[in-house]
Order: structure tokens, then sequence, then C-alpha cells
């Protein structure tokens, strides 16, 4: 009699490690899916639309770019724009540096 209670000591222990392994592993997978919808999720969003704001530029959009520098589109080519800064002044900027329009 006294072994069988020595066994069941034995397992309890381990079935109680199994089930602690399985909770974390839970609790694992939970944080990453958290971090994918308040972090993750959000950030390819608005990488999408700046993404779409830079191949929609048109002649005449005022923009502004990585470095804070303001001015008017002239030209759009494939990867790169040509913006007007102050009068006579342009610039050609690659179209990865264009960050957003300054109305918004």
């Amino acid at each position: 009699m006294m072994n069988v209670m020595l066994q069941a000591g034995a397992v309890a222990p381990a079935a109680a490690q199994g089930g602690s392994m399985w909770s974390s592993l839970l609790m694992i997978v939970m944080l990453f899916v958290v971090m994918y919808f308040f972090m993750i999720r959000p950030q390819r969003k608005q990488q999408k639309e700046l993404e779409n704001f830079r191949n929609s530029l048109a002649k005449g959009q005022k923009v502004i770019t990585a470095g804070g520098i303001y001015g008017v589109v002239k030209e759009v080519n494939e990867r790169d724009i040509l913006m007007e800064v102050d009068g006579n002044v342009t610039l050609r900027v690659d179209k990865t540096a264009i960050m957003r329009d300054p109305r918004q």
C-alpha cells in the first residue's frame, strides 16, 4: 500500500510540471499575438500607406523630404523626383526620401 502511495506522489508533481510547461507556452504565444496586433500590424499598415503615397506623387504636389526640406514636385520618375525648393532651385531626390504631404 505504501508503495502505491509513493508512486502516486511521484506522478502528481510530474503532471503539474507538464501543465506548467503548457501554460508557459500559451503565455508566450499570447505575448506574440498581442505584439503582432499592437506593434507589427499597425507598422505594416503605415508603411503601406507611405508606399502608396510615394507611388501616387504627381507634378505640382507639395512634399517634405526626410531631411525636412519643403518643395513642390516638378517631375516624377520611377526611382526619383525633381522638386523645386525655392525660385529656380531644383533638387533631384530619391522617392524613399519623401516622407509626407505638408498639409497632413
